[in-house]
């Protein structure tokens, strides 16, 4: 078997072509960029009343508004934050202080709160809602429904830290 010698050209041009290949970061295992903040939404903080009282239930029910709220950067579910939710509903208008509350997550981050039908405002069936406590940045949020004959909507909340 013939065996062909490495010569010293051969040598450093792989070397450097190692080199800088190794500084790009290709031979770096992938990573996970973690995962990146809600950013508030034209329009969300329409009408939102500071202070909404956590609630059983808006009005009579019937519409459900749901979602999750995790940590940016490592996505962890997080439990206690308190959601404020308000609408256009068949019991009222979004300004009306009855036609805003507010619900709290659970340990998996969940949250949960039935309100009455919401109803189109301006053309369009949405509803509002919030973060507004210390812990993370504020986030407002303002998502339309697909059909206003829809019967629930579900948002996620990523929270970056203060």
């Amino acid at each position: 078997m013939k065996t062909s010698p490495v010569s010293r050209r051969s040598l450093l041009a792989t070397g450097g072509a190692f080199a800088v290949t190794a500084s790009s970061g290709v031979l770096l295992p992938a990573r996970a960029q973690g995962v990146a903040p809600t950013p508030s939404m034209r329009g969300g903080s329409n009408n939102y009343l500071p202070g909404a009282p956590i609630v059983e239930r808006i009005g009579g029910g019937g519409f459900w508004m749901s979602g999750t709220v995790r940590r940016a950067g490592d996505g962890t579910p997080l439990e206690g934050q308190r959601i404020q939710i308000w609408a256009h509903t068949t019991e009222g208008h979004e300004r009306d202080p009855h036609s805003h509350g507010a619900t709290l997550t659970n340990a998996k981050g969940e949250f949960r709160l039935e309100m009455p039908q919401i109803v189109p405002a301006f053309g369009q069936a949405h509803g509002h809602l919030a973060y507004d406590d210390d812990a993370f940045e504020t986030v407002f949020l303002r998502p339309v429904m697909a059909s206003s004959s829809d019967t629930s909507l579900s948002v996620d909340f990523v929270l970056n830290p203060v």
